[in-house]
């Protein structure tokens, strides 16, 4: 269908967000018994963040951080998809944002080097103000 390779990158990231989630149980869960936090406890603010080491911390951060900046991403691609405009560029773009969100992932749940994740998230933004531009003129019917 035209339009629509922009929804692989679209599902591609969703993967992603569930990868992170596995991660996070996977690290947490253990952490929580060794540490002898009970899932009762966990509904005080910041026990986890006091209790945990921060290593373990960082994925539930990051698995946090899926769910900010890459809501609109989708809500972007799924407007681009539905208008005809998610192939070529577009689509392109998609791509650029998911491995820009994978690589920042990735550099959060293990080195969490603060300026390479600004780095890495400050050009992620900006492949996406380009995909909200270019879903404007579309939507907005804007002749340039």
């Amino acid at each position: 269908m035209i339009g629509m390779d922009i929804l692989q990158p679209v599902v591609a990231l969703a993967i992603w967000t569930m990868v992170m989630w596995a991660w996070m149980y996977a690290t947490r869960i253990p952490a929580m018994s060794k540490a002898r936090v009970g899932p009762d406890d966990a509904q005080k603010t910041g026990i986890l963040d006091e209790r945990l080491p921060a290593s373990v911390q960082w994925k539930a951060h990051n698995y946090n951080h899926l769910h900010e900046a890459p809501t609109v991403f989708y809500a972007v691609a799924i407007v681009l998809a539905i208008i005809g405009q998610g192939d070529g560029m577009n689509a392109l773009l998609a791509w650029i944002y998911v491995g820009l969100r994978v690589v920042h992932s990735l550099v959060q749940a293990t080195a969490n080097m603060v300026l390479v994740r600004f780095v890495l998230f400050f050009l992620s933004s900006l492949v996406l103000i380009a995909l909200i531009f270019h879903a404007s003129i579309s939507v907005f019917d804007i002749h340039l």
